[in-house]
């Protein structure tokens, strides 16, 4: 037995039908500064307001901006668990709301050479994620690295945000299309659904997204749809002055409660009924699939 089918029949046997399976949204953008991260956060505490168990893993290497974000340092991070023999609920912090993150560092970089006993050892504490945590939420870094596209070609649901400004909405499709080149992506496997932030209401929102279905639609043949939009919100602002997410600070903002209509939305067992959860197991597999 080689070494990658010794890896498949770990992650399947982490995978089994009874244990539970995490909801994996993983929230991407074509340039940096569009609210990625704020998008996260303020997701998260939503799902926590409606009972949901939340973890943000934060792939975005080297900015940490979920725990500035949040306030709070961690003691450890993924690549703790990875080199340092720390299990799962020692790299996980505790932010507002108990909603728990894990900072990436530079670990997930090197998974893919690490040897079967290293990774059976990952997968196995990744696998307790999908008992802690209903929702898991992962904040890639922003633009087309081949970072980026790994977490999205891992993710069965990808939150794509955007703004107003050209190159935003550029970036956007630019990012779409190394996607879809990628040769281990699926549009069959893949949910994206876009989110307009910093708009001044709901008609330049659906306006934005638009546009980017139309030249999607006609050059890359993917399907995207619409997930809702966040108005440009001066509360929003301060909230991030102030490392605290605008859903707790001013729960009666706007922007808070466009991010509680999209939690919402997210939520709807209707409209997300052929929806499969995946876990981190199964997440994660993609990830080193190509060893």
């Amino acid at each position: 037995m080689d070494q990658a089918e010794q890896l498949r029949n770990i992650i399947k046997a982490s995978s089994q039908p009874q244990r539970p399976l995490a909801r994996v949204l993983t929230v991407t953008s074509g340039k940096g500064g569009v609210g990625k991260s704020n998008t996260a956060i303020n997701l998260a505490v939503q799902f926590k307001k409606m009972g949901q168990r939340v973890i943000i893993l934060d792939a975005d290497f080297g900015l940490a901006n979920i725990e500035i974000m949040f306030g709070a340092v961690p003691k450890h991070n993924l690549y703790d668990l990875i080199y340092q023999g720390k299990n799962i609920k020692d790299i996980i912090t505790w932010g507002p709301m108990d909603v728990g993150f894990i900072s990436g560092g530079s670990g997930i970089a090197g998974m893919s050479n690490l040897s079967v006993d290293y990774l059976t050892y990952i997968i196995k504490n990744l696998t307790q994620l999908d008992e802690m945590a209903d929702i898991i939420i992962v904040d890639t870094g922003a633009g087309i690295s081949d970072a980026v596209l790994e977490f999205l070609i891992a993710s069965g649901e990808i939150l794509l945000v955007t703004t107003p400004e050209p190159t935003s909405i550029t970036d956007s499709y630019s990012l779409l299309k190394a996607l879809n080149r990628h040769p281990r992506y699926s549009k069959e496997e893949s949910q994206i659904k876009v989110i307009a932030n910093k708009v001044s209401g709901g008609h330049e929102g659906r306006d934005l997204f638009e546009k980017l279905d139309t030249v999607v639609t006609r050059y890359l043949k993917i399907p995207i749809t619409y997930l809702g939009m966040i108005p440009q919100d001066v509360q929003l602002s301060r909230a991030v002055m102030q490392q605290m997410p605008v859903s707790i600070q001013n729960p009666e903002s706007k922007s808070a409660q466009a991010y509680e209509m999209m939690a919402a939305k997210l939520m709807n067992k209707e409209l997300n009924k052929t929806l499969t959860k995946r876990g981190m197991a199964a997440f994660f597999s993609h990830i080193i699939s190509k060893r």
